[in-house]
C-alpha cells in the first residue's frame, strides 16, 4: 500500500536556479531565474505592470527548496491565469463575475436561528447596503435558496466599474476572490478598499462559522480552508500590488 501511495505522489520538478531576481524590460516586470525571463505554462511572457506584483511571485521562487511545488505558489499560479487565460478574453470573465452576482451569497439568507440571522445581518448588510448606493437601487434578499431577481442596474452598474479594470492580473483577482468567497459584491468591496480581503474572508464563512461553533470543525474542511485563503489572500495582494 504504501509503495503505490508513492507511486501515486505528483512529482515535482527540481528547483534548477539559484538566484532569483526582478528586472524591467520595455516597460514591463519580470521575474528572473538566474537572469532569465519567467514564461508561463502557455510560453507567454510574465510581464507585470509593476514591480511589486513581479516581486510578489519573485519571493514564491526564491521560497522552493530542492524541488518546485506549484501549491505553495499562488501568486504565480493566478498570475499564470491571468496571462495564459483571462488576458485573451476579458469580456467573458467580465461577464462571469456579473453572473455570480445575479445569484450572490448575500442575498440569500438564513430563517434560523435567530444567533445565525443576526450574524449574517451584521457581517452582510453594510455589504448589500454600499452596493445599493453603487447602483442606486434597493437590492432584493430572499430567506432559503429560491432564486430571487435582482434589478438590472445592479449588473450595469457592476459591469461599468469592472470595465475599469484593463490589467488581466487584476480581473483574474476580482474573479478568483468571487469564487473563493460565493460573491461578487464582496469581491469588488475588496478591490475598491470598502473591505479588507480578511474582512470578506470571514463574511463569506458566516455559516460555515456558525456550523463550527455548534459541531466543531474537520481537519480536512480546516486544511481545504487554509489552502483557500492562501488563494484569496494572493489575489489581494497582487491588486495592491497593481495599484500602483
Amino acid at each position: 500500500m504504501a509503495s503505490a501511495q508513492a507511486n501515486m505522489r505528483r512529482q515535482l520538478p527540481k528547483r534548477f536556479y539559484e538566484q532569483v531576481s526582478t528586472g524591467e524590460r520595455d516597460g514591463a516586470f519580470h521575474v528572473l531565474l538566474d537572469g532569465r525571463a519567467v514564461k508561463t505554462p502557455g510560453k507567454n511572457a510574465l510581464a507585470f505592470a509593476t514591480a511589486g506584483a513581479a516581486a510578489l511571485v519573485a519571493k514564491e521562487f526564491e521560497a522552493q527548496g530542492e524541488e518546485i511545488d506549484p501549491a505553495t505558489m499562488p501568486c504565480y499560479r493566478l498570475a499564470n491565469t491571468a496571462f495564459d487565460g483571462v488576458a485573451s478574453d476579458m469580456q467573458s470573465v467580465l461577464e462571469d463575475i456579473l453572473r455570480f452576482s445575479g445569484s450572490d451569497l448575500l442575498f440569500y439568507r438564513a430563517d434560523s436561528p435567530r444567533e445565525l440571522v443576526e450574524r449574517q445581518r451584521r457581517s452582510w448588510d453594510p455589504v448589500v447596503e454600499w452596493a445599493e448606493r453603487l447602483a442606486g437601487i434597493q437590492l432584493n434578499l430572499a430567506e432559503g435558496v429560491i432564486h430571487v431577481e435582482q434589478p438590472r442596474e445592479l449588473f450595469t452598474a457592476l459591469g461599468v466599474h469592472l470595465k475599469e479594470v484593463d490589467d488581466p492580473v487584476v480581473l483574474a483577482a476580482i474573479h478568483s476572490m468571487t469564487t473563493l468567497t460565493g460573491s461578487a459584491l464582496l469581491a469588488l468591496a475588496v478591490r475598491k478598499g470598502e473591505l479588507t480581503a480578511r474582512e470578506a474572508w470571514d463574511a463569506a464563512h458566516v455559516d460555515e462559522d456558525w456550523n463550527i461553533s455548534q459541531w466543531g470543525e474537520d481537519a480536512e474542511a480546516k486544511e481545504r480552508r487554509t489552502r483557500r485563503w492562501a488563494e484569496m489572500d494572493a489575489a489581494d495582494r497582487l491588486v495592491k500590488a497593481l495599484a500602483g
